[in-house]
Parts: C-alpha cells; sequence; structure tokens
C-alpha cells in the first residue's frame, strides 16, 4: 500500500511539473542567395533536456518541380558522427494535401481561432531579430525593393505582436547593396511557453471536436503526379 500511495504521488507531483515546464523553442534562419541554413532547438528546465533540427540544404530539384530538404534530428549537444542525414522531397502535391488536411481539421473543430489566439497569446517572444541586405543591380529598383521590405517586416511584427506577447522591441534591419545583385538574410527568434497551455489547448480542440475523424488526403489521390519522393 505504501508503495502504491508512493507511485501516485510520484506521478502526480512529475504531471504538476510538466505542466508548469517551459518550452523554450530557438529558431535561426540564414539565406545567402542560392544557401540556406535553418536550425530549430528545443529546450526545457534551462537546457538540461535540448532537441535540435538542422536543414542545412534546402533547394529546387533540377530533374522534378519540387523541393529538396535535408536535415539532421538529435538529443543534447553533439550529432553522432555516424548519422545520415534525412533526405525529402517535397512536391506541389504534398503542399497541397497538407492544406486540404488542414482545411478538413478547420472545419471539424467548433472555434478554432478563438483556442488558436488564446494559446498564442500565452507564447511570449523573448528574441526577434531579422537582419536583410538585398540589391539587384540597378539602384532605383533596390531603394523600392528595399521601401517594399521594411514595409513587410513591419507588418508581419505588427501582426506578431496583435496575437503573441513580444517581451522586447524587435531589432530589424534592411540594407540596400546598390552595386551588385544580392539577396542575404537572417532571422533569430526565441518563443517560450508553458507546455500545460499547450496540454489545454489540445483538450480543447478535443472538446469542441464536431465528430467524424477527418480522411486524410494522400498524394495518390492526384493522379497527375508522377515525381518521386526520395
Amino acid at each position: 500500500m505504501f508503495w502504491l500511495i508512493l507511485s501516485l504521488v510520484l506521478i502526480v507531483f512529475l504531471f504538476i511539473v510538466i505542466i508548469f515546464t517551459k518550452l523554450t523553442i530557438l529558431l535561426n534562419y540564414y539565406h545567402h542567395n542560392d544557401n540556406d541554413d535553418l536550425k530549430v532547438e528545443f529546450r526545457i528546465w534551462f537546457g538540461l533536456i535540448k532537441y535540435k533540427i538542422t536543414v542545412p540544404l534546402i533547394k529546387i530539384d533540377d530533374n522534378s518541380p519540387s523541393m529538396v530538404v535535408q536535415s539532421h534530428a538529435h538529443f543534447g549537444e553533439k550529432q553522432e558522427d555516424n548519422q545520415e542525414p534525412t533526405v525529402s522531397q517535397i512536391t506541389h502535391n504534398d503542399l497541397l494535401t497538407k492544406l486540404q488536411n488542414g482545411r478538413e481539421v478547420l472545419q471539424k473543430v467548433v472555434h478554432m481561432h478563438v483556442i488558436v489566439r488564446k494559446f498564442f497569446q500565452k507564447i511570449s517572444v523573448k528574441k526577434l531579430e531579422w537582419h536583410s541586405l538585398m540589391g539587384v543591380g540597378d539602384a532605383a529598383h533596390t531603394g523600392m525593393l528595399a521601401g517594399a521590405l521594411w514595409a513587410v517586416k513591419g507588418g508581419i511584427v505588427g501582426w506578431l505582436s496583435h496575437y503573441f506577447r513580444l517581451k522586447e522591441m524587435p531589432h530589424l534591419s534592411v540594407t540596400p547593396h546598390f552595386q551588385a545583385t544580392v539577396i542575404q538574410t537572417r532571422i533569430t527568434c526565441m518563443f517560450q511557453f508553458r507546455i500545460g497551455h499547450a496540454i489545454l489547448a489540445g483538450l480543447k480542440l478535443i472538446k469542441f471536436w464536431k465528430g467524424g475523424k477527418p480522411r486524410p488526403k494522400s498524394k495518390a489521390e492526384f493522379p497527375g503526379d508522377k515525381t518521386k519522393s526520395v
């Protein structure tokens, strides 16, 4: 009996700890002309447990209208030397399938936008930096594009401030290069929320589910596609 009570107490204690644990997500993206590099890191308990996803290769396939993505995922600081990267090929039908499945989920959940908005309000943006260097070889066109890019960044930051909790002012910059054709951008941001808030949002989604499981679409339902996934 003693061991049963002790086990229940430990389970309840562990559940409470998980609910109040903060999950930190760090995102770093760098783009320079045709080169892309994306790193996503998940941390809990002040970095005691880490999970990293690295996408060092994002390019357009030369043989088909698709995108090739190479990624690594591992726990801890270092990646194993013998770990093979995961290579996937994303076609336009894959995107159509995901959009269709997402639309069906939205139709199945009552007040989906309310649930998502309340969860977003619990997410803190601890850091946001977005620096860009761009040029198209013509001074007038470069100046116009730089102004348009400033407008895009301002709109995105305004959207983030409306739905999320910005803890500090974002650091934004657009540097025009009038003598060369170059596109370079770096985005660094940090999100943080309690796992309990994510669990609560998931329970609300289940509660307001209309009933009837949505049927996920597959690529086989798009007969015109002849591309293959790696």
